[in-house]
């Protein structure tokens, strides 16, 4: 998310030749191709948080290719929007074909967990990918970025970028969402702890909405003169603040560190309305939620947590080949 996107939380966006198979129902099997490639005998589902947002799309595809390969039959389905009213009945139609395991990304820290408590107690071994409940019962497996650490090294690039002074601000989702609460943490305590000269304005909310972090990023400029850079907790905001900063003339001077290198941020990047991407690699938490909840079917050793790589991507790096593998994908 995101939440993380919202993390993130993240952006509902429509993509010209999005895979037909992220908007399939949980009776559809996976691939982008049309062939499950299962075996027939063990199930998967994975539910994203945004099914349309291209790091679930990117955590999708790798999934997809590692439960062909594992010979298993695999469904996706995901919200259109960030949403509890939306995710939980996917989760309670999932949870009534009994499926041997169960990615999800929950869309909220605590609202989920009952329906997870059902589909668990149930005999489903769930993953938690990308995104938490705080009930530490729930999931076989959590796999994610450390975003807390993501959240430190946007502040300190955007330090860097505003020469350590003046205000910034910190825009994201909303309340509630793991990922995009453990960016701002992150955040926040970098700017408190190692950047004195660089005063941090109250966190804003945009509920996912780029027409909102628009607005709110030229209310700030009204009133904070002296802003010299944004944090966007997710995609979605990232994309708000750009519209928001080029309507007001602000574009470069302004610097904007943002989570995830989809592809409108990434020709953002190119042409100079973002400045820094953290860039996390949903691939490799597709690949290792299939692995982990297939261990735990088979009653093998599973990782309890994992960790996944992250890298900041700016101009002067974007070309390199390790660095371009963590470009996010909007199609299979």
């Amino acid at each position: 998310m995101r939440p993380t996107s919202t993390r993130t939380t993240r952006r509902p966006m429509a993509f010209a030749g999005l895979c037909a198979v992220l908007a399939l129902t949980a009776a559809t099997t996976a691939g982008c191709g049309g062939g499950s490639g299962g075996s027939g005998s063990t199930s998967l589902d994975l539910i994203t948080g945004v099914k349309s947002d291209p790091f679930y799309i990117t955590m999708t595809c790798a999934a997809q290719q590692e439960a062909k390969k594992r010979g298993v039959h695999l469904t996706v389905n995901g919200s259109a929007q960030w949403d509890v009213a939306v995710q939980r009945p996917i989760i309670d139609s999932v949870a009534a074909t009994h499926p041997g395991g169960l990615l999800i990304s929950p869309v909220d820290t605590a609202a989920l967990t009952p329906s997870l408590q059902q589909i668990q107690s149930a005999g489903t071994k769930v993953v938690l990918v990308d995104t938490e409940v705080t009930d530490t019962s729930i999931g076989v497996s959590r796999i994610s970025s450390d975003n807390e650490a993501g959240g430190r090294t946007a502040a300190k690039s955007l330090a860097q970028l505003m020469g350590d002074k003046g205000s910034a601000i910190v825009i994201s989702v909303k309340p509630g969402v793991s990922t995009t609460d453990a960016r701002i943490k992150g955040f926040t305590e970098e700017m408190r702890d190692n950047h004195p000269g660089i005063t941090l304005l109250p966190v804003l909310y945009d509920n996912d909405l780029p027409a909102t972090a628009a607005s709110q990023i030229q209310s700030t400029l009204a009133a904070h003169p002296d802003l010299g850079g944004v944090f966007a907790g997710n995609t979605n905001t990232a994309q708000g603040i750009s519209t928001g900063l080029q309507a007001a003339g602000k574009q470069g001077k302004v610097k904007v560190a943002a989570f995830d290198a989809e592809p409108d941020e990434i020709t953002a990047l190119t042409n100079g309305t973002l400045d820094v991407l953290v860039a996390q690699d949903p691939g490799a938490i597709g690949r290792q939620g299939v692995d982990q909840a297939l261990a735990a079917i088979d009653k093998k050793k599973v990782t309890a947590h994992i960790g996944t790589d992250m890298v900041a991507i700016t101009k002067a790096n974007m070309d390199r080949p390790e660095v371009k593998k963590f470009f996010y994908q909007a199609a299979c």
